[in-house]
């Protein structure tokens, strides 16, 4: 088994690789030429890595060619959304024609293998109350400019599907956290700076955003293996949510990582976190999911948040 990983050296596609690995999986990655690559340095003499950008054609094709995968999971995308306001055309760009040339290229070489492609629950947006929680009938109604990204990606893989017959499988994961999560994203975001005051780095006061927000959270290591059982059970053409079922405010997140430090810590709002919109509750409904593939989270959202700190406490 042959699997092609977009997005290998990010957060999730680190985990994704050591996943793949532990089902005996040969792994390939596409790396571009200045990304790091400390999150997989652990399994780097058992991957394969590549020189590509997914947003160049003809590197593209040139990698598809080469590796011909049984398997491919695509996760390379700019994936923050405050910054997709910051750069809209850049997100639109590296996640749009991104997927686009990897959808051209398997028709040019004419290969048929299974895809992922890795959605995310901000294509819902706008959410109702009476709409939650959330299953893949809800209408999309993206509120910023990486969620639209996002539905476009979504609607090209149900598009390719319909008219060429590719095997391409679509998910909407919700929030989904864990120990390597980039430190611009709110619980990873929260640890390091517990962890800075801890070691006398910062003083004790934590700098946050809208504390309001609801979200389902998922660990990324649950994650990962409902991607495995998407392409191993799932129907091409089909989306599938990946959520907890659960959600909780911002601030009770928060709340449960000041409980594992014994520090005193002072919380104030930063007005440069704030988004100029914001979802107000994302919580996903994943029983279609459960009832094709079998999967269930297995990971506690306690856990997920101890070992976030702890990767911090290692590193800071």
């Amino acid at each position: 088994m042959k699997v092609l990983i977009t997005g290998i050296t990010g957060f999730v596609g680190s985990h994704l690789a050591d996943y793949c690995l532990s089902k005996g999986a040969e792994v390939f990655g596409i790396k571009r030429w200045r990304s790091r690559t400390e999150n997989i340095d652990h399994i780097i003499e058992k991957i394969h890595l590549l020189e590509g950008d997914i947003r160049d054609a003809t590197s593209t094709s040139e990698v598809l060619g080469k590796v011909r995968p049984d398997y491919i999971f695509h996760l390379a995308a700019q994936s923050f959304v405050p910054t997709s306001w910051k750069a809209p055309a850049e997100t639109l760009t590296t996640n749009i024609i991104g997927e686009l040339n990897i959808f051209e290229a398997m028709r040019e070489l004419g290969l048929s293998a299974r895809i992922q492609i890795a959605g995310s629950s901000e294509e819902y947006g706008m959410v109702y109350e009476n709409e939650v929680p959330i299953t893949e009938n809800n209408p999309l109604r993206p509120l910023s400019p990486y969620g639209v990204s996002k539905v476009t990606q979504d609607l090209l893989g149900y598009q390719y599907n319909q008219s060429y017959g590719m095997n391409i499988i679509r998910t909407r994961a919700f929030n989904h956290e864990g120990p390597k999560r980039g430190e611009v994203f709110v619980s990873s975001n929260f640890a390091k700076q517990i962890v800075e005051i801890e070691k006398g780095l910062k003083k004790p006061v934590l700098k946050v955003g809208n504390l309001e927000a609801k979200r389902d959270f998922t660990d990324v290591r649950d994650v990962v293996r409902a991607y495995w059982l998407v392409l191993e059970k799932g129907e091409p053409g089909e989306v599938y949510n990946i959520a907890s079922g659960k959600a909780i405010k911002i601030k009770e997140l928060l709340d449960m990582l000041l409980k594992m430090t014994d520090v005193k810590i002072k919380v104030e709002q930063d007005p440069a976190r704030m988004r100029p919109s914001d979802v107000p509750i994302l919580l996903g409904d994943s029983s279609k999911l459960r009832e094709r593939t079998g999967w269930k989270p297995e990971i506690s959202f306690e856990k997920t948040l101890k070992d976030t700190l702890d990767y911090w406490r290692e590193r800071v």
